[in-house]
């Protein structure tokens, strides 16, 4: 059985791929965009399997089916709940929501294995289960979120909770949280590691450098080449400015 990733952070695929490995699932490829899987996909064999993810550096994963007619079956992941029924419009398996949990993994693989001896490349595309989508849009599994960081403050540790953070930000190298008494604190995390522990309901990444809380967001300006920048209470360090790319994304998010 052959096995590709396609997901937007290289931290994210690896995280994803570590997983999969304790299933006995060895993952041949991992690519990290639109453009680079029409490019894959045009110059390869498709595999059995794919770990999609649906919002990539330079668009939705939808657009690949756009250009490509892909057989192989398909487990999406996705931080948003938005897409299932388009996702399972395609040659869908399963539609796992990040952070993925081990579990929720291991029911979509066996429910992939299950379906290989009667596979047909023909036929791959499933009826629409109208009843797993609901279930599914209302979210009913409670996914274990990041609440609290611990951090080192000379020889002592602090505890800080999700409520007193005013953002996140790389710098450097570096992984810091940025909190309402504006202070800021070195974390052992990246950016895209915290993607998959923090509620992206509560929280979203405006670019490659800031993750920012609803809470936090004082004000909306609009900025230069059609982006956006957000005004926190108390960080004045740089500007937070939400990437062009990730725009209708925000409004989508700030509802």
């Amino acid at each position: 059985m052959t096995t590709l990733i396609i997901e937007d952070e290289k931290p994210a695929a690896r995280l994803l791929q570590r997983k999969l490995e304790k299933l006995e699932i060895a993952v041949e490829t991992m690519l990290h965009s639109v453009e680079e899987s029409v490019d894959w996909f045009t110059n390869n064999e498709h595999p059995d399997l794919i770990f999609l993810d649906i919002q990539l550096s330079d668009g939705l994963s939808f657009e690949i089916f756009e250009k490509i007619d892909i057989k192989s079956a398909i487990i999406f992941t996705t931080a948003y709940d938005e897409y299932a029924l388009k996702a399972f419009k395609l040659n869908s398996i399963d539609y796992l929501l990040k952070p993925i949990d081990e579990d929720d993994l291991e029911i979509a693989v066996t429910k992939f294995k299950a379906r290989l001896p009667k596979s047909n490349p023909e036929n791959q595309n499933l009826q629409l289960d109208f009843e797993q989508i609901r279930r599914m849009l209302s979210n009913p599994f409670e996914k274990n979120y990041k609440k609290r960081f611990t951090v080192k403050i000379g020889q002592h540790l602090k505890v800080i909770t999700t409520d007193e953070i005013e953002c996140f930000f790389s710098e450097n190298k570096g992984t810091y949280i940025h909190t309402f008494d504006n202070r800021n604190y070195l974390i052992d995390s990246t950016l895209e590691i915290l993607e998959q522990e923090l509620d992206m309901k509560d929280f979203f990444r405006v670019s490659r450098k800031f993750i920012v809380p609803l809470q936090a967001i004082k004000e909306i300006q609009v900025y230069t080449n059609s982006r956006l920048k957000v005004i926190l209470p108390s960080y004045k360090e740089d500007e937070v400015i939400v990437s062009r790319e990730k725009v209708q994304d925000f409004k989508s998010w700030l509802g």
